[in-house]
């Protein structure tokens, strides 16, 4: 078996857009369809201690060139 170096990762935290009254998240799909594009895959969130989404986090190889 060939040893293989890990692979390195780099990560974009994105704060969730929020509507006019800053209660509700706007519909995130064409945000998150750029960043796809861009080569960035989602991992998961971080939320704040009482609810709520605070952050969406992506990841991504990172490009060696």
């Amino acid at each position: 078996m060939a040893n293989r170096e890990p692979t390195e990762w780099e990560y974009k935290a994105v704060e969730p857009t929020q509507g006019l009254t800053k209660r509700e998240a706007v519909n995130p799909t064409a945000q998150f369809n750029e960043l796809g594009a861009e080569g960035w895959e989602f991992t998961g969130t971080i939320e704040y201690d009482k609810g709520g989404t605070k952050f969406v986090v992506f990841k991504r190889p990172v490009d060696d060139d």
